[in-house]
């Protein structure tokens, strides 16, 4: 049975957008093939901030009661991470950018010699083979136009994604969802559109 993991990493609840579109996501995937879901909220349950206390855990050599702790929360979400067939982000447009919720996942996730190895020809992903969608949600437009200048978050997340080996990623965006309670609703319904349109195309690929 395929396997499916959820990153859940918006900060206000069930009036989330990003977490509305992830449940249906998730929804869509498993009506379309049958799948065991593993769910990590970042935002009921944030994984902690890398800080001096405990950074060794993840990029040193732990020896401290934190550095343990931080190595093993490591361990377990790459485990997360490398037994999932179908990763399923929902990232929130925060301040141009991605929760630190979400950066506090990635930090604990982007590890030399598990996630990623350095070679003479340069850095190497270790995850690929896997399917990413990821799910923006946003105030303003910024997929075109003069805001998407200051876009930090999309590039930035590929970028991330992309350094462990995630290449077959797929971006879901709601935007414009600042516009008003129309424009709102319009967002959300394209969005789930295109997921359903998505889980349908894995289901005939499989």
């Amino acid at each position: 049975m395929n396997s499916i993991l959820v990153i859940d990493s918006a900060a206000s609840g069930e009036a989330s957008v990003s977490r509305g579109l992830v449940r249906a996501a998730v929804a869509a995937l498993t009506a379309a093939a049958p799948a065991r879901v593993v769910t990590r909220d970042l935002g009921t349950d944030p994984v902690p901030h890398l800080t001096e206390a405990n950074l060794a855990g993840v990029r040193g050599t732990p020896a401290t009661e934190a550095e343990q702790a931080a190595r093993a929360l490591s361990d377990q979400l790459i485990a997360e991470l490398r037994a999932a067939d179908t990763i399923v982000i929902g990232a929130p447009m925060y301040n141009f950018s991605i929760p630190t919720t979400l950066r506090a996942w990635f930090d604990h996730v982007l590890r030399a010699g598990e996630t990623f190895r350095y070679t003479e020809a340069g850095p190497e992903g270790l995850l690929a083979g896997k399917r990413v969608i990821v799910i923006e949600s946003r105030g303003g437009l910024y997929s075109e136009g003069p805001a998407q200048a200051i876009d930090f978050q999309e590039p930035y997340l590929r970028h991330l994604l992309g350094f462990m080996g995630l290449t077959d990623v797929t971006f879901v965006r709601a935007e414009k969802i600042g516009y008003g309670p129309e424009a709102r609703a319009a967002a959300i319904a394209a969005a789930t559109g295109t997921l359903r349109g998505l889980a349908e195309t894995a289901a005939v690929a499989a």
